[in-house]
């Protein structure tokens, strides 16, 4: 009995397919909500290694425990500076990097 060919498909195929193609509104809304996601698992991943509770590291940025709670379960509503700051805090740099057409920038 032949076989048929099973067409596979790539993962930027499929999110140009299911998300919409880079450029387009839902696919920037889908990177930036994916980007977030990854900060907010960074807060919490560098505040448990650093052995610091909610409480603790909110003391060290001013800021309430329930909003170090709310930055690790979603991080969209935080502003850049925020971000600096808690990373600041404890003790760790934070880098961005931005990629234009012909060059490449990096802070931090």
């Amino acid at each position: 009995m032949a076989t048929k060919a099973v067409k596979t498909y790539t993962l930027a195929e499929m999110k140009d397919q299911y998300i919409g193609k880079r450029g387009t509104k839902e696919r920037e809304q889908y990177e930036y909500e994916l980007n977030m996601e990854l900060v907010s698992q960074m807060i919490k991943k560098v505040r448990q290694q650093r052995k610091l509770t909610q409480e603790q590291l909110g003391e060290l940025v001013g800021v309430q425990k329930a909003q170090i709670s709310k930055l690790e379960s979603n991080a969209n509503s935080a502003t850049i500076d925020t971000i600096i700051r808690i990373f600041t805090a404890m003790k760790a740099s934070v880098r961005f990097s931005v990629q234009m057409d012909a060059c490449s920038i990096q802070l931090g």
